[in-house]
């Protein structure tokens, strides 16, 4: 038996610690293995096997979403359809709310900045406080 085959039995993360302890050791041995690994196709990921099992069975090697396969039951297919439309409406409707609490707390946010900085001004000879009548440009003095 060749010491791949060996290897092969422990699984990748033989093959990944064999790697890593290459490359502090000699890292033109660990070069070696991370090119054999790739060249050879053991990790699976270069593969329609590695990616597609890895990512569940309605993603494809690249992520993106495949055609959904017939579960042979209508009444299952149809309800799986409409689940899968409520989801993506909720999650459409909860990434609108971030959004606007998002927007909220910057404008709450920029408010208590422009507050803490009408104070600062009292040096034109304007009168401190909230107070400040319109809020708008400085009104000439007589």
């Amino acid at each position: 038996m060749d010491i791949a085959a060996k290897i092969d039995d422990y699984g990748k993360p033989a093959w990944i610690g064999l790697m890593v302890v290459a490359f502090i050791v000699f890292w033109p041995a660990g070069l070696a293995i991370l090119g054999y690994l790739i060249w050879s196709g053991r990790m699976g990921f270069w593969k329609n096997e590695g990616m597609g099992r890895a990512r569940g069975r309605w993603y494809g090697p690249c992520g993106g979403r495949r055609h959904r396969q017939s579960s042979g039951n209508t009444a299952f297919d149809e309800y799986r359809a409409e689940t899968l439309r409520r989801l993506e409406d909720e999650q459409k409707e909860f990434m609108d709310f971030l959004d606007r609490l998002r927007q909220a707390k910057d404008r709450a946010e920029f408010e208590q900045f422009m507050a803490e900085r009408r104070p600062g001004r009292s040096d034109e000879g304007r009168p401190e406080g909230p107070s400040q009548g319109g809020g708008g440009a400085p009104q000439p003095q007589a």
